[in-house]
């Protein structure tokens, strides 16, 4: 009996087909988990990309310096006995016939994980203008490479993480940068002010020049204009203002997805159709943790969640479902530094400072009534490990404690 239908299932959940779409790290994860969990039925995988399916951190960072050629998992597909379909778009999803359509025809399955992951948003109006790139896929990375071994004025609109991490890259090859914020200060939509403001003078410092408050009124060939008329050389445009879910594909499914184009899974990252699935960045997931619904486009969620679609899918009649509430994790390496966040904050929790931000380490806390929600640390990679584990095991902390940097932040426990 399916738990979520309450029907007969017709096949042995070990014997069922699973289709994956998306052959990003949560789509591979899914497949790897799948079979190191015991599962035995068929499972394909589907990548849009003609590439063996890849990690897409080095992009920014290893590939784009041409430190390496790729970044391929080091997936034995074949060993694991998954089927790989690269190359290959999903366009449509018909549920009631368990299929989902591509150029190639239709795939049916017994049970579907999307896994189609997040796509960069574009500048509005710099659609076809030459010169100008997003940063998401190993092609965009080889179309960049020579913008960098060139040394090119660059101008990088958005100054986020991606937006810093690709400055930061191409300061490294030499070129002259410009970054391009229209918030008035860098990671405006994801750190309050008194954080943020520290890291504005980290361009500086690397040799970048940063915009605040600037908003591109057009991109046209060799320069950015700005809304109040200047105009900024650009041989190359990096756009970095953001990503949405990448479920387009999915309208009219009748998937229910949320305001931001999330697939709305549940605590066990199921959809609201039967027999499928969602994870990465393209689900959102309920967190009882934080009592609220959380989109995490980050890394280490495309690595966590797999394990909690592939536990659902082996778990035996009678058995619980899993849940999935993470404490969410990423890291950044920019201008020199490496910066790590775990948990997820809000405007009304307490904000306790470790150390000065003037200095090249310092960690800020998150507190919510009494207890650690939220960790961000430049360059103390201890208090990040600690902290998460305090943010896992909820004890209440003492502030004083908190705010010395002296004291090992798992000492500040009451």
């Amino acid at each position: 009996m399916d738990e979520q239908t309450g029907q007969q299932e017709t096949e042995p959940r070990h014997r069922r087909r699973v289709v994956i779409a998306g052959a990003g790290m949560a789509g591979v994860q899914t497949a790897v988990a799948l079979r190191e969990q015991g599962f035995t039925g068929p499972v394909t995988l589907i990548g849009a990309e003609p590439h063996q399916p890849y990690d897409r951190p080095p992009l920014s960072k290893a590939v784009l310096l041409g430190n390496a050629e790729h970044s391929a998992f080091d997936v034995d597909f074949e060993a694991l006995d998954i089927t790989l379909r690269l190359g290959l778009d999903v366009t449509g999803l018909r549920a009631a016939d368990h299929e989902l359509d591509t150029p190639d025809g239709p795939v049916p399955y017994d049970v579907l994980v999307v896994a189609t992951g997040a796509e960069p948003l574009a500048l509005p109006g710099s659609e076809g203008v030459p010169g100008v790139h997003l940063l998401r896929t190993l092609d965009d990375a080889a179309r960049l490479r020579p913008v960098l071994e060139q040394r090119h004025d660059v101008v990088v609109v958005g100054a986020g993480w991606i937006g810093a991490e690709f400055a930061t890259a191409a300061r490294a090859a030499g070129c002259a940068v410009t970054v391009v914020e229209a918030a008035g200060r860098p990671l405006a939509g994801v750190l309050p002010a008194e954080v943020a403001a520290p890291m504005a003078g980290w361009y500086a410092e690397g040799g970048a020049g940063l915009l605040t408050g600037a908003r591109v009124a057009r991109v046209e060939p060799g320069r950015v204009v700005l809304a109040d008329g200047r105009a900024l050389p650009a041989d190359a445009v990096v756009v970095g203002i953001g990503a949405r879910p990448a479920t387009r594909w999915l309208a009219g499914s009748g998937i229910e997805l949320g305001p931001d184009g999330s697939v709305t899974a549940d605590a066990s990252l199921r959809s609201s159709l039967p027999d499928v699935y969602a994870v990465g960045d393209c689900a959102s997931f309920p967190s009882a943790r934080y009592g609220e619904r959380l989109l995490v486009h980050h890394w280490d969620n495309a690595l966590q969640g797999p394990r909690t679609v592939a536990a659902a899918l082996t778990a035996r009649e009678g058995d619980g479902l899993p849940v999935y509430d993470p404490v969410p994790y990423f890291w950044s390496e920019q201008f020199g530094r490496f910066v790590q966040y775990a948990g997820h904050h809000a405007g009304a929790d307490a904000l306790v400072w470790r150390g000065d931000p003037a200095e090249p380490s310092w960690t800020v806390c998150w507190l919510r009534a009494g207890a650690l929600v939220a960790v961000l640390a430049v360059g103390r990679p201890r208090d990040l490990a600690q902290g998460r584990k305090l943010i896992e095991s909820g004890v209440e902390l003492a502030p004083e404690r908190v705010a010395d940097p002296s004291v090992p932040l798992k000492s500040a426990a009451l």
